[in-house]
């Protein structure tokens, strides 16, 4: 689901837009984490799970308010206990556009394409007076763990599809794409002569 997403702000003149994530929001995007959410962020938990992964196809979004992107959202392929499921984070939006409502149109975003690209489960570690208004609840996820420490009442899950966490018991561990490596740079043909 790679569609262009346009939500109508009430405080703005200016539409936000979610797109699929670019190569170019590449700078951008960890600026905001860092700036949302800390340097240290990549030694979290949930962070262990994205190491060295894609994100799951088609699930990378980035909102966009007059030019600059103010938000973003990736979800990520697992096994939860034995189950397929998305894993959501992180979530981030500029704190000088938090009050136009971007967190929860990324996540509505994200959920549809999750559902429309056929996932069944989504799993957080989040706030859940935040996350339950979009159906996310600690009992989907109470069997679940993740590979490091973590505040269990933080653990959340969601089924897009009715009973695709039924029996997920244990950790969940990533299962997306690895990231590739770079590609050694290939020898030209005169330097392969004068290496003979």
């Amino acid at each position: 689901m790679t569609a262009l997403t346009t939500l109508a702000v009430s405080r703005s003149d200016q539409a936000v837009a979610i797109r699929a994530e670019r190569a170019s929001d590449v700078a951008a995007r960890e600026a905001l984490l860092d700036a949302c959410f800390g340097l240290g962020r990549n030694a979290r938990t949930c962070q262990r799970i994205r190491d060295g992964r894609l994100p799951a196809e088609g699930l990378a979004f980035s909102a966009m308010h007059r030019g600059r992107l103010v938000g973003t959202v990736r979800l990520w392929n697992v096994d939860a206990g034995g189950r397929s499921a998305l894993v959501l984070g992180p979530l981030a939006v500029d704190p000088s556009v938090r009050a136009l409502g971007i967190g929860a149109a990324l996540m509505q975003h994200a959920l549809a394409a999750a559902k429309a690209l056929g996932h069944g489960a989504v799993i957080l570690l989040g706030d859940e007076p935040y996350y339950a208004k979009f159906g996310f609840a600690r009992a989907v996820a109470e069997a679940l763990s993740l590979p490091g420490p973590f505040e269990r009442h933080r653990l959340l899950g969601l089924e897009l599809r009715a009973g695709a966490l039924d029996g997920a018991c244990g950790l969940i561990v990533p299962t997306g794409l690895p990231v590739r490596a770079a590609k050694p740079a290939r020898a030209g043909r005169r330097q392969l002569r004068r290496a003979a």
